[in-house]
């Protein structure tokens, strides 16, 4: 049981504290709930309330809602073991402001975590889960250059520390040439993309010579293009002139009988 304390001896905090008094717990009820948890030595307890000015006047417990200020009410009850007290300020008889909850569970009394305490318990936890998930995944991740990454299985069996890279495969020495392994898909396609990216990046720049030869192609294909229209021409015109000549050189009709000369005239002596 802790020591009685004065006001504001509470610590930064008081979610972790906890008060309790063992002469009372067995008489614990309803109606008295709020005399135990005015005990001087309870730490969660103002003495500068309305229920210790009350209390010092001795009038009745009704009389809180006609007053202003700080004061302490039973709002729930589940007997014989739970009881929830509610610290409050109060401002009219209708109006009220909640300060602090606290629950008496078996007589020992704790203050309730308020919402902004859940909500960091609960992030704190999930996020001391998650780095451990994380450390865990990472310590299994492995990578090959031709397979990519993989996990490794553990069995139940194996300690859960960090795993250690296995040691090297001493070298064969043999006579034969060893066969190489084929690339798989991945290594195909990730050196694929790979490469089409750094030529998008840093396209490779064409040398002069590469620059000018579609020029030179062009000219030349033109030059082309007329020597051989030029020799047509000629052939064409070698091609008429023989034409000619053979015409030339045919007789007129094959037909026709050949021309004889004329005849000799004889001469008789007279």
């Amino acid at each position: 049981m802790l020591p009685g304390r004065g006001v504001g001896c509470l610590p930064d905090n008081p979610l972790g504290l906890s008060w309790h008094d063992s002469n009372w717990i067995p008489m614990l009820n309803s109606n008295n709930i709020l005399d135990y948890f005015s005990e001087r030595s309870n730490p969660f307890y103002d003495r500068s309330c309305n229920n210790e000015a009350i209390k010092m006047q001795r009038l009745s417990m009704d009389q809180l809602s006609n007053m202003i200020g700080l004061e302490y009410c039973l709002l729930h009850v589940q007997e014989p073991i739970l009881y929830v007290v509610r610290k409050q300020h109060r401002h009219s008889p209708t109006h009220s402001t909640p300060i602090a909850d606290f629950y008496i569970v078996a007589g020992i009394v704790y203050q309730a975590p308020d919402l902004l305490s859940i909500i960091n318990s609960h992030m704190m936890s999930s996020a001391y889960h998650l780095e451990t998930a994380f450390e865990e995944l990472n310590s299994l991740a492995r990578f090959h250059p031709s397979k990519g990454y993989s996990w490794e299985n553990r069995r139940p069996g194996q300690p859960t520390g960090p795993v250690t890279a296995p040691p090297p495969s001493p070298v064969k020495v043999t006579g034969k040439r060893d066969i190489e392994e084929a690339s798989s898909q991945f290594q195909r396609l990730r050196v694929d993309m790979l490469l089409v990216e750094l030529t998008r990046k840093f396209p490779l720049p064409l040398p002069q010579a590469l620059q000018t030869a579609p020029q030179n192609t062009i000219n030349n294909q033109q030059t082309n293009e007329v020597s051989k229209k030029e020799m047509k021409q000629e052939i064409k015109q070698e091609m008429i002139q023989e034409i000619n000549i053979k015409q030339e050189s045919q007789p007129t009709n094959s037909l026709s009988p050949p021309m004889r000369p004329p005849p000799e005239k004889k001469f008789k002596p007279a």
